[in-house]
């Protein structure tokens, strides 16, 4: 007795011998989202998006400030180790008109500015200010001055944010790396 073998060929697995021929309609299954589901989910992130947008932009001010400030730490301690290894002193410029700051380098007794990175002028960001303070009592130069002994002129460089917080670039003793401390807020109208 020979026996015959069905082969399978719907795509559900199932043998349907009982109509061969005959399509058994299938309902299609799907696992993704509806199209009002979509849209209740996108209502969510955009009212949540809205209450904390305005939080965040302070953020993205402040973070601009500790940038520029880290910047200028960046220079301090290119201007150090040029002084030292050049043996050239070297001066980091501070324009609180032009709110930018850069490094300079004695050359043939003039102080000249450098060519590539170090030279360019870093601008402070948009409604920030800057100013240099130092410790003598002469009236404060527009620069930090650094010497090929590693030595450094005692100041603080003052980065006020536009929304009244304050980074303070500084170096505690001549010998001291600059460093920053911040933010704090403004107590100045």
């Amino acid at each position: 007795m020979a026996r015959t073998v069905e082969a399978m060929t719907l795509t559900t697995g199932r043998n349907h011998s009982a109509h061969p021929g005959r399509r058994v309609p299938t309902r299609k299954v799907s696992g993704g989202f509806t199209l009002l589901e979509l849209i209740l989910v996108l209502a969510l992130i955009s009212m949540t998006l809205a209450m904390v947008s305005p939080s965040l932009r302070g953020f993205f001010a402040s973070r601009q400030s500790a940038d520029a400030a880290m910047r200028v730490v960046s220079l301090s301690r290119w201007a150090r180790s040029e002084a030292v290894s050049q043996g050239h002193p070297c001066r980091l410029n501070v324009d609180p008109q032009r709110r930018a700051c850069w490094v300079t380098v004695q050359r043939a007794g003039a102080f000249v500015p450098v060519d590539g990175d170090p030279g360019r002028e870093i601008p402070m960001p948009q409604g920030a200010q800057v100013r240099l303070r130092t410790s003598g009592s002469e009236p404060t130069p527009e620069y930090v001055r650094f010497d090929p002994s590693g030595r450094s002129d005692t100041a603080a460089i003052e980065i006020t944010g536009q929304g009244g917080e304050v980074f303070l670039v500084a170096n505690a003793s001549p010998t001291e790396p600059f460093r920053v401390s911040g933010p704090t807020k403004d107590s100045q109208p």
